[in-house]
């Protein structure tokens, strides 16, 4: 990266870090079961919610509960369950049209991260009725005050029950893109290990790594506080604890709840600290293909970690002391390369592939145009990497067959 514009980019993140004190920071009130989702809306005289889920949800039926809850309460619940993987501005606008139509007073996001996604563009589509989703993107752009946004996560990965934070794909480019604002932050979170009990092998693992993700990120990058720096790391030992446990068995209540509560901790730990390059690359395979975030993240995670190099090195030394990946008296540099390993075993034990296969050399420069644009200035990341850097880690994470080239920091 040119000398100029990382001195603008260090600037800029240096002016955030200053201003993080006093920025409007909040965290969700939580709820243990959803049955006390009612009494919550009912603080704000609402009578009719929209409810904004997926197809696989709905067709599980993990809204039942909640539905009668409400029901039983006299308020009334519509329903969206059109949200696809990686939410659209179509899922948006059609979900905002039937809250509209329906004369909803609430929005309650229900499932993983994509519904919490698209309910959170619903709220900042009815807080800004005259202003597309479009111009929205980027950092503090909503400015407005959503109707009571509740969040009722499904998966234990996402953290978007505590996070300022939707990402919106527009279905025509295919360009994923971050929209970031403290009105996001949703009023109440309800963490009912119950709706976790039946996620499938496969979405606990990537869910579960999506959320060491967050707290990785968060703690290596040049915004943390003590407080996001306290998160992160419990939620990395949390991650460590439990994993493969919740993994191998759906129905551990113990292990469940405990990645609940590490998906919220690191959420806590990257909306305030920010995330990095990771995130940035794997936003944009999720709109140019599809790939599920929490894949993707997973995938990349030990790939970027050691381009990092030094860099990254003295922290990711620390999470690994803390997580007893390695002995307290290990230097720095290998207690990192322990971590980093760990993250690497931890995929194969959870069949997440070392690689991913999907890229293709043509659509490289635009992904890393769009990770670049959405990555500099904004994310605190160890080493500052300009888009032809951004586009070498594409061919390391595609695999061998693309020539991979390492990294270098700027």
């Amino acid at each position: 990266m040119r000398l100029a514009r990382r001195a603008w980019c260090r600037a800029y993140q240096t002016a955030f870090r200053i201003a993080l004190p006093v920025l409007p920071y909040f965290e969700p009130q939580v709820a243990d079961t959803v049955e006390k989702v009612p009494e919550l809306l009912a603080k704000h005289g609402v009578t009719a919610a929209l409810l904004v889920t997926d197809p696989g949800v709905a067709r599980l039926g993990l809204t039942h509960g909640l539905k009668d809850a409400l029901a039983a309460a006299g308020i009334a619940c519509e329903v969206y369950d059109g949200t696809v993987a990686n939410p659209t501005i179509a899922n948006v606008e059609k979900a905002a049209a039937l809250y509209r139509e329906r004369g909803c007073g609430a929005i309650i996001g229900f499932g993983g991260g994509s519904a919490m996604d698209c309910a959170k563009g619903v709220g900042a589509r009815i807080a800004q009725p005259a202003k597309p989703i479009q111009k929205m993107r980027g950092l503090l752009r909503v400015h407005r005050a959503l109707p009571p946004l509740v969040a009722v996560p499904t998966t234990a990965g996402t953290g978007s029950e505590v996070t300022l934070a939707a990402v919106i794909t527009d279905e025509k480019s295919h360009y994923k893109y971050p929209i970031n604002d403290f009105a996001l932050i949703p009023r109440y979170a309800v963490h009912d290990w119950r709706l976790t009990r039946g996620l499938p092998p496969a979405i606990t693992g990537q869910t579960g790594m999506d959320a060491l993700t967050h707290a990785v990120e968060a703690y290596i990058g040049r915004s943390t506080t003590r407080h996001t720096r306290r998160m992160a790391t419990e939620a990395v030992c949390l991650v460590h604890d439990n994993l493969l446990d919740a993994y191998r068995n759906g129905g551990d209540e113990r292990a469940r709840t405990a990645m609940m509560e590490a998906a919220y901790k690191a959420g806590v730990a990257f909306t305030q600290s920010y995330v990095g390059y990771v995130h940035a690359i794997a936003h944009s395979l999720g709109g140019q293909y599809g790939t599920p975030h929490g894949l993707a993240n997973a995938v990349i995670l030990p790939h970027v970690l050691r381009a990092y190099g030094d860099a990254a090195a003295p922290r990711l030394a620390k999470l690994a002391r803390a997580a007893g990946v390695c002995a307290q008296t290990e230097p720095d540099a290998l207690a990192a390369e322990a971590f980093i390993a760990w993250v690497e075993c931890m995929n194969e034990a959870l069949g997440i592939p070392c690689h991913l296969r999907c890229i293709r050399e043509e659509d490289i420069p635009l992904m890393a145009a769009h990770a670049d644009a959405e990555a500099n200035p904004l994310y605190p990341v160890p080493a500052l990497w300009d888009k032809d850097q951004l586009e070498r880690m594409y061919h390391v994470v595609a695999g061998p067959a693309s020539e991979p080239q390492p990294a270098r920091s700027a």
